[in-house]
């Protein structure tokens, strides 16, 4: 009785290997699975770990995973050092498919024990994240830049801006920028310009938190007075960089800060006032609306009360410009006066309105020499 196990002649197991690889692409799975079990049932050959390595992918591609698992193992068992870790490789991918990452971390584990330069990169951030999600922030790091020190093209700048987002989520931007700067010089700007972009704007945020730090250092504890030559440019640099990290709160405080400082305060409103324009109109003081402006400013809201005041030259004007373009008809003396207390109620809704009818008010008095008359009561038949 002939032994089946053996190939017919003229077959070697590397010719079966190769046969099978053909069969697989063409899309005959079981065909190409049997002949990779051929190979194997011939024992310790030279292509043990390439036909264990593919009868895994062609078993995972045909759903037997528990198969594929196990072939990949005997794939892992010959220790070659090609076949071997991708047989790895392909084991943990298996195990994050199916949500098992207590499974896959070993299986990655043994990517990077094996070594092969070309498997280390996703290995090593394959593990830095598993890591990460699990709150090792130490371990993650050391993946990380492990990753980042194989000089992978594809996998480099990715370790880099993820333990760069770390970092800065520490509070540590000078460490961030720093791995930033690694990470680009790993990416091709023409071949890869999304990665470049993502490592750029990172670098950017970095130096950003960094500029923050500074500014911040320059000032001191809150309840310090502010260095008089320096003060209030660092008041103004670090009120308008905190916005720019979604700070805005900080911001307010700083500004506020710099302005409650008698040493300071005039520099610092001066500073606030930089994009105001010329006062050809005199004293800014004498303008009701300067202080909300720069409060507005201050506060971060400058584009808020600005939508304020065109809504309520908007409805001004429509109250008034709706009469206007009635058709002719008697005067009635008493429906305009009406209309025109509506209009010059409008601004009473917003937090600016009092402002504005108490510089009216004082402004009538002095040219007339007699008070003048608030804006009318609301009335049930004063809503528009």
């Amino acid at each position: 009785m002939s032994d089946t196990s053996a190939p017919p002649p003229g077959d070697t197991p590397e010719q079966l290997c190769e046969e099978a690889r053909r069969l697989a692409e063409d899309g005959e799975l079981d065909r190409a699975a049997d002949l990779f079990e051929r190979v194997l049932a011939l024992g310790d050959t030279p292509v043990r770990a390439r036909a264990a390595l593919g009868l895994a992918v062609v078993l995972d591609d045909t759903g037997d995973v528990a198969g594929a698992r196990d072939a990949d193992r005997l794939a892992i068992a010959t220790g070659d050092p090609e076949y071997g870790p991708r047989a790895a490789y392909h084991l943990a991918l298996t195990h994050e498919r199916a949500g098992e990452y207590e499974l896959a971390g070993p299986a990655w584990q043994v990517v990077v024990d094996f070594g092969n330069p070309a498997y280390l990169p996703p290995a090593h951030l394959a593990l830095a994240r598993l890591a990460d999600d699990a709150g090792e922030f130490d371990a993650a790091r050391e993946h990380w830049e492990a990753a980042i020190a194989t000089g992978d093209p594809e996998y480099g700048p990715v370790a880099a801006h993820d333990l760069a987002q770390r970092l800065l989520e520490r509070g540590e931007p000078a460490r961030a920028q720093r791995v930033l700067t690694a990470g680009l010089r790993l990416v091709d700007r023409a071949a890869a310009p999304h990665a470049h972009a993502r490592l750029a704007v990172a670098l950017g945020i970095a130096c950003l938190d960094q500029a923050i730090g500074a500014f911040s250092a320059a000032l001191g504890d809150d309840d310090a007075p502010v260095d008089a030559e320096a003060g209030a440019l660092a008041i103004e640099l670090l009120a308008r960089t905190l916005p720019l990290r979604g700070r805005g709160a900080e911001s307010r405080e700083v500004w506020r800060r710099g302005l409650a400082d008698p040493g300071v305060a005039a520099q610092v409103r001066a500073r606030l006032r930089r994009d105001f324009g010329d006062d050809e109109d005199g004293d800014p003081e004498n303008l009701w609306w300067e202080p909300v402006l720069e409060q507005a400013v201050a506060d971060g809201t400058l584009p808020a009360v600005a939508g304020e005041a065109f809504g309520a030259l908007d409805h001004m004007y429509s109250l008034l410009a709706v009469r206007y373009a009635d058709e002719p008809r008697e005067e009635r003396p008493g429906e305009i006066r009406e209309l025109l207390g509506r209009a010059i109620r409008v601004p009473s809704d917003y937090a600016w309105g009092p402002l504005l009818h108490e510089s009216f008010a004082e402004r009538l008095r002095v040219a007339m020499g007699a008070p003048a008359p608030m804006p009318p009561p609301e009335g049930p038949d004063a809503a528009v």
